[in-house]
């Protein structure tokens, strides 16, 4: 060996010796667990007060990471939450706003037309998955997509996920074969069963194995439980649990309760195979709700409202992020972030710099994970449409649901625009979290700042109006 071949390997050290921590060696990407549940409600959970829910494995999520106290869906209902969770964008941006056709159950209480809904995610958005397919992420969705069938080209084989399993947007049956008619799985890659088997059961053996999978390389899973959207369907031996236990006015369904045990046992198989396969430290999980909890199942307070409004109880949801090294175990913060914050927080997570599409309205929450502080700004709520009624109980006098409406959230207030008759309502969240005192007579000055802000908001996203009068529309039917 000449004296160049041996003093070689020893230049080569001492150049990398003297590289910054950083170039030395790469931070290992963290996997992603994104855990989104169904219309499960910002008190449904025993660590947010519940004295009848029980949900020890997702209260052991919070223990371990970070809580935030005030984090909202982009929408009060499933798919527009959904489109934005996906995209980085406001409702406005997609056109998603409601399941299904705008004009559903079109009746003579309602005073406009409501703005045409799209029923599909269009194909040249950008997803958060394929955001992470192409930087080299394994992607899978198992459970609810709810953002366009197969044959759509929108469903979540073409959206960036490659493995999946469900992709449907709903479910009529809890037990195999998830068919009330009777006949097969509506659920993609679910073609056997056993008679009695549970759906949010067979969701999570499906992640295990997508765990199982995987566990070489990066991956994203986005498990998309269906539970606790109706119809509401449970086990019954845990019923039966429930029926034996004393509730309150605001949390007593036994079977809800029922559903809400069954998706815990599945949140904590699933952290429990994270660390059976060795990498939980290496791995970003979220919980989190696609809207609030639905009125007639379950109640909010002292949240005003349930799903479908824009009033906190649609739209303030739980959420809990634990990244192992970076979030301080049993932190909580009260700062507001919003769906299409996900996004760009994902991206920032994963190290990727140069993004497919970099246009998203989101902000990145991850200052937040490390325990610092992001800037202040506004976030915004747009449903240019009606949802049906539903039989609420009186403990929810909104149980109506929402009307078309355009809301703001600025520092601790929060104002609503309804356009059946351009009607403003202003509180403050800070003082006033069930939002029962109007401000906007009170505090014209501030009204007025939320409305321009608000204005200036839909000039901006190009948000749809309603204007067109429903010709059927009878005043006496609506109660106005």
């Amino acid at each position: 060996m000449t004296t160049i071949d041996k003093f070689f390997p020893r230049l080569i050290l001492i150049l990398l010796l003297s590289l910054p921590a950083s170039a030395q060696k790469s931070e290992k990407r963290p996997n992603i667990l994104f855990i989104l549940v169904d219309d499960w409600g910002w008190t449904d959970l025993s660590s947010a007060g519940s004295k009848y829910y029980e949900t020890p494995n997702i209260d052991k999520l919070a223990k371990q990471g970070l809580k935030f106290t005030q984090a909202y869906s982009v929408g009060p209902n499933c798919a527009p939450s959904r489109a934005s969770l996906m995209t980085g964008k406001y409702t406005p941006r997609h056109g998603i706003f409601t399941v299904g056709n705008a004009d559903r159950g079109q009746s003579a209480d309602r005073k406009l037309i409501p703005i045409e809904n799209n029923t599909v995610l269009n194909p040249s958005f950008v997803t958060i998955a394929e955001e992470l397919k192409n930087s080299g992420y394994s992607t899978g969705l198992i459970g609810k997509w709810q953002l366009g069938g197969k044959g759509k080209n929108a469903d979540a084989h073409a959206q960036g996920f490659d493995h999946v399993i469900g992709n449907t947007g709903g479910t009529n049956s809890y037990f195999y074969p998830y068919n009330k008619e009777g006949k097969e799985s509506p659920h993609e890659g679910i073609t056997s069963g056993k008679e009695g088997e549970y759906l949010t059961d067979r969701l999570t053996d499906e992640a295990v194995k997508f765990l199982d999978s995987n566990k070489e390389k990066p991956f994203f899973l986005y498990l998309s439980y269906f539970a606790v959207h109706t119809p509401v369907e449970a086990k019954e031996e845990i019923i039966k649990k429930y029926k034996a236990k004393k509730g309150d006015q605001y949390h007593n369904n036994p079977a809800y309760a029922a559903m809400i045990e069954s998706a815990d046992q599945g949140v904590g198989r699933v952290l429990d195979q994270l660390e059976k396969l060795n990498i939980a430290e290496n791995t970003l999980v979220v919980f989190f709700s696609d809207n609030g909890g639905m009125g007639a199942n379950t109640t909010q307070y002292p949240l005003r409202g349930s799903k479908g409004m824009l009033y906190e109880g649609g739209v303030r949801v739980p959420l809990i992020v634990k990244w192992p090294g970076k979030t301080k175990a049993g932190s909580v913060t009260d700062t507001p972030v919003i769906g299409i914050d996900f996004y760009p927080t994902l991206l920032e997570a994963a190290n990727i710099q140069k993004p497919l599409n970099a246009e998203f309205d989101g902000q990145s929450f991850a200052p937040l994970l490390l325990g610092k502080t992001t800037p202040s700004r506004d976030i915004f709520w747009h449903f240019p449409g009606y949802l049906e009624a539903f039989k609420g109980d009186d403990r929810n006098k909104d149980a109506f649901r929402t009307r078309p409406t355009s809301t703001i959230r600025s520092g601790d207030f929060k104002l609503h625009e309804f356009y059946e008759d351009g009607r403003i309502e202003l509180y403050n969240i800070k003082s006033d979290i069930g939002e029962t005192k109007d401000l906007s007579k009170s505090n014209p000055a501030k009204a007025k700042e939320l409305k321009d802000k608000l204005d200036a908001w839909r000039t901006k996203t190009n948000a749809p109006v309603p204007t067109k009068l429903n010709p059927e529309f009878a005043p006496a039917a609506s109660g106005k």
